[in-house]
């Protein structure tokens, strides 16, 4: 399946705004001032939240391995004070990891374009739950 890397799959908008939105939440702004600041409805918001939370722990996995895997010679990630965090710091991580290697992309299309359009999933590849 082809998707844009600007876009997330059953998401209506964009990739970038969801990313920021997650960076908001990662330094503890709530989802009421993250949906008024991008013009987005709040239950929309705080959707991304729930969705990126509930996966946060196989995000942060999956995105570690991945930035270790473009650049062999990273350290440890210094942790944040949330697992959302965490998460979120792995995204950005691998990001920067892979515009060293392949070039400069901007951190939320790449991160769409690692996890196939499924940051937000709750199906499918690559962290829903086995059965």
């Amino acid at each position: 399946m082809l998707i844009s890397d600007d876009t997330l799959l059953r998401r209506r908008d964009l990739v970038a705004v969801i990313g920021a939105a997650l960076v908001a939440k990662a330094v503890g702004v709530g989802h009421r001032r993250v949906a008024l600041a991008l013009g987005v409805p709040a239950s929309t918001v705080r959707g991304w939240f729930r969705r990126f939370a509930r996966n946060a722990e196989a995000i942060r996995v999956w995105f570690t391995v991945l930035a270790h895997g473009l650049d062999p010679l990273l350290g440890v990630l210094a942790p944040a004070t949330t697992l959302f965090g965490d998460a979120v710091e792995a995204v950005g991580a691998a990001a920067r990891a892979a515009g060293l290697r392949l070039g400069a992309a901007a951190p939320w299309s790449f991160a769409s374009s690692a996890s196939r359009g499924r940051l937000l999933s709750n199906t499918g590849w690559p962290w829903a739950p086995a059965g």
